[in-house]
């Protein structure tokens, strides 16, 4: 929760911390009764509540796929991934090097517009599949926890991946959505400091009041105009191919 405070999220925002596992934080007017995951008391808003999404294999991950597929440089593989167009020609990837949370499935699955495969063809596929598969997970999941996309959503990328502009591009496009960094780093350390702080002061200190000589997040990227017609659908496919391997 100290994540939440510090971050200062309010309605209608999704923080995402691209780390070693990537964890997604939801503001949710309504609970809603789900499987797997949390759904927890807001620690902002007495009124609302807050979900919270864990994704083991975030990072390492990607940087296996860059190790795999561009020499071991970040710089390569942007270019690989700037290089193929949203929705990937209709392949999708999933990749769990360990045993994932949400699904619950490890091992490598990658597919074409109308099967299963191997291995993709070139590498620049392969780059933008580890890509966007991730982040198709995290917007379908965010979904499924009641959470609405619209025109007032924002996205917050903390985390060591979120200085990747080109990553951050992928996000703001799957979820249709700005996408905005913070200049604080540390987010659990300051909310921590800042509820201590509101702690000590009056009961009818605000949550905003406390943190509002904390700069505002800065815009990184806006999605593209074509993002809802691309991936719109491919969130819908990412729901199909998990049904099947869950059950089969």
């Amino acid at each position: 929760m100290k994540w939440f405070y510090g971050m200062r999220l309010d309605k209608g925002w999704v923080a995402v911390s691209l780390g070693t596992s990537d964890t997604a934080f939801l503001w949710l007017s309504e609970p809603t009764v789900v499987l797997d995951g949390h759904v927890l008391c807001n620690p902002v808003d007495k009124d609302s509540y807050m979900a919270l999404l864990c994704f083991k294999n975030g990072s390492l991950t990607r940087e296996r796929i860059r190790n795999n597929c561009a020499e071991g440089s970040w710089d390569i593989f942007n270019q690989l991934l700037n290089s193929t167009p949203r929705g990937n020609f209709g392949n999708m990837g999933l990749y769990f090097d360990a045993q994932e949370i949400l699904p619950f499935l490890q091992g490598d699955y990658r597919f074409t517009k109308t099967t299963r495969v191997c291995k993709f063809t070139s590498l620049e596929v392969e780059v933008r599949a580890v890509i966007e598969g991730q982040f198709i997970a995290q917007r379908a999941y965010a979904e499924d926890f009641g959470f609405k996309i619209g025109k007032d959503t924002k996205i917050l990328a903390t985390g060591g991946a979120s200085e990747n502009k080109a990553l951050l591009q992928v996000l703001a496009d799957v979820f249709n959505s700005p996408v905005y960094v913070q200049e604080a780093a540390n987010s659990a350390m300051l909310g921590a400091a800042y509820n201590a702080k509101l702690g000590l002061l009056s009961k009818t200190t605000s949550h905003s009041e406390v943190t509002s000589c904390l700069p505002e997040p800065e815009l990184a990227c806006e999605p593209y105009s074509d993002a809802a017609d691309i991936y719109g659908p491919m969130v819908e496919r990412y729901r199909s191919i998990i049904h099947h391997l869950l059950n089969n």
